[in-house]
């Protein structure tokens, strides 16, 4: 069934009801947590082919949810007591019953958006998205047109991502942005930032590149750890800048950390302005096409994944599986290398742990933190990433990294590495705890050469 047949099975209402938002409320001693974003992966199916994608997408799950399977796990999101449901890919958009989906999502009090790369988001389809009841439309856009179109290996794709804002504000949507910092991408945000207020984007999310999936396969595209020093004395200035032309800066999970910027950076995320841990399995949940229910988006695995929403339901994944208690249950014990022994270590718990697993193996160590950049430059130090172990063929999979500290003075990093952190086994093998350091020689899938 296309778009247009979809559009004219939508029930006549005079209005929707008024939607919940993704805020939570302070919990109660003892009170277990309810997700209150839902982030749903409603087709693998995509248009694009990007090199930093981390579930591959390209060609559609082979069991994906059907359409009345769909709109039973929206009344059981609802009843979780979910605000907001955020449909990815893939692209959402080339499965035609995301309109029902949509609808059902405004019919059931929750707020729907969709983060999109706008390639073939046109404006009929964008005037049946927000006739259906979708509320806001986030277009990916990864810094220029050259950039853009390089990482996303569609030409001709920055304008289209921009034409699709046009048409999703034409048709009544509010617009946002979000953007991947990379290699590629770190050098256009001020111009970005311009051509984002131009179009009339109302928020604008960035996040550094995490290894897995595609980008673990051009390693090459990584920010190396030390080189955050130049990307945030450029936000430093975009900011500002940004805010000025009326744009909300909202950071991802994997951005910032106590840096001197943390304050400007989540102002508007939290009361507290700063960030406060990694939220899977606390205010978010994800929802892979055919119905696996994880606890982040954005990583994949059975220590990351609670179960099939086919077989055991909703309420039961997120109330009774380990991997959606794994964030609200650890302690600074399941910290390692610096990350331990920081001063704000009880309170970030090693940052994103989608950046470090895929990264080191396993969360609790992060380089990728402001705070963390600046205190070792403090002490004429720096931190990289070397590749020792590529990816897997699948969605989410990742390979393996290990951190070389070293010298900034190129003299004195001539003599070689001040120290090298292995990576660690997984939560798989050892479910708490640090883990134990991997001899990078044993690693099967091994990477030749060193990253400079």
């Amino acid at each position: 069934m296309g778009f247009e047949e979809t559009r004219r099975r939508l029930p006549v209402v005079d209005s929707l009801p008024r939607s919940r938002t993704r805020w939570a409320r302070p919990l109660a001693p003892g009170e277990r947590p309810t997700p209150k974003l839902a982030v749903w992966e409603f087709t693998l199916a995509c248009d694009q082919k990007c090199v930093a994608c981390g579930p591959r997408a390209g060609r559609a799950r082979a069991d994906e949810l059907t359409t009345d399977e769909a709109l039973r796990l929206v009344d059981e999101l609802a009843e979780l007591g979910v605000g907001e449901v955020d449909l990815i890919g893939g692209e959402a958009y080339l499965r035609a019953d995301v309109l029902l989906v949509i609808r059902a999502i405004r019919q059931a009090g929750m707020k729907a958006s969709i983060v999109t790369g706008g390639l073939n988001l046109t404006r009929a389809r964008a005037d049946a998205l927000v006739e259906a009841g979708l509320q806001l439309v986030s277009v990916s856009i990864d810094g220029g047109e050259r950039s853009h179109d390089a990482l996303r290996r569609t030409p001709g794709g920055w304008r289209r991502a921009f034409a699709a804002l046009e048409h999703a504000k034409a048709a009544g949507a509010v617009i946002s942005a979000n953007t991947q910092i990379n290699a590629t991408s770190r050098h256009d945000l001020p111009e970005l930032a311009d051509r984002l207020a131009a179009a009339g984007v109302r928020s604008w999310q960035m996040f550094l590149t995490i290894p897995h999936g595609n980008a673990a396969d051009h390693p090459e595209l990584l920010l190396q750890p030390y080189e955050l020093l130049e990307v945030f004395a450029a936000l430093e200035r975009v900011i500002p800048q940004a805010r000025a032309r009326g744009i909300q800066i909202w950071p991802g999970n994997n951005l910032g950390y106590f840096g001197p910027l943390e304050h400007e950076l989540r102002r508007a995320q939290n009361q507290a302005a700063h960030y406060r841990g990694c939220q899977a399995g606390l205010t978010g949940i994800g929802i892979e096409a055919d119905g696996m229910i994880k606890s982040c988006p954005s990583l994949g695995g059975p220590s990351n994944t609670g179960g099939s929403w086919r077989e055991h339901g909703l309420r039961a994944i997120w109330e009774r599986t380990e991997p959606m208690r794994y964030v609200e249950e650890r302690t600074i014990d399941d910290l390692w290398g610096y990350c331990r022994e920081c001063y704000y270590a009880s309170t970030c718990m090693a940052g994103c742990t989608a950046t470090s697993e895929p990264l080191l193996g396993r969360p609790g160590n992060n380089p990728y933190c402001h705070h963390r950049a600046l205190e070792l430059d403090a002490m004429g130090l720096r931190e990289r990433v070397e590749q020792v172990a590529s990816a897997g063929p699948g969605p989410f999979e990742h390979g393996l990294f290990r951190l070389v500290r070293e010298h900034t003075d190129p003299a004195l990093r001539a003599a070689g590495p001040v120290q090298i952190d292995d990576p660690r086994t997984s939560r798989d093998v050892d479910p708490q705890g640090s883990g134990q350091s991997i001899d990078v020689a044993s690693l099967g899938r091994m990477i030749t050469g060193e990253s400079s």
